[in-house]
């Protein structure tokens, strides 16, 4: 049986001893990748552990929501620049209100000026107002964590002054709720944290490879 935890890079070797005392001895390699250092363990008992990094440097963040929005940059894992706010979509319609195409015309509107106003927001904080910047530019995002609704991000990213952010690695958060500080805060940590998957040493009178 296998499952995913989040460590933050700060903790992994606290982590890996850890999966060590629980285990017995383990054999540890480490990989370079264009993400970071990939991480193998393999404990004495069968169990193992694969610690997939997301060390990409500065991070991008970009999180949507009907409820609202946050957009940051990050370097060296603290947040920088942000705008975090609120826009309001509307869930379904108010009772005795109005007929399903005028209320689904309302709708529609609201989530098109959300969406204007996060890609705004992105051009200025991930793109510095400079949609077409040189490649490799220090001030550029080497990698996107993003959050929310994903048709709504979607839609962000596909807005043409943020086509420089095409084809960047993300690591994807769908589960967020509504972007608050606090809720980017959590983006940034999970965003940057490694991604173990840790699969359970095999069940008594199990064949071990």
């Amino acid at each position: 049986m296998s499952r995913v935890v989040e460590v933050e890079p700060e903790r992994l070797e606290r982590w890996l001893t850890g999966f060590a005392q629980r285990h017995g001895p383990c054999g540890v390699a480490r990989h370079d990748t264009a993400a970071g250092v990939l991480v193998r363990a393999e404990a004495a008992d069968g169990a193992n552990a694969v610690a997939t990094p997301f060390a990409h440097d500065p991070l991008g963040i970009v999180l949507v929501r009907r409820g609202g929005y946050a957009v940051a940059m990050s370097l060296a894992g603290e947040l920088g620049d942000s705008k975090v706010g609120r826009r309001h979509v509307q869930s379904r319609t108010a009772a005795g209100g109005w007929s399903q195409q005028r209320f689904a015309r309302r709708r529609g509107k609201q989530a098109d000026e959300l969406v204007d106003a996060v890609v705004g927001h992105a051009r200025r904080i991930l793109l510095h107002d400079d949609e077409s910047p040189k490649p490799g530019s220090a001030r550029l995002a080497r990698g996107l964590v993003l959050g929310g609704d994903r048709s709504l991000v979607q839609q962000v990213l596909a807005a043409p002054p943020l086509r420089a952010l095409h084809g960047l690695p993300v690591r994807e958060l769908f589960d967020l709720p509504d972007p608050r500080r606090d809720v980017l805060e959590t983006a940034l940590r999970r965003g940057r944290s490694y991604r173990i998957t840790v699969t359970d040493p095999p069940g008594p009178g199990a064949a071990v490879p």
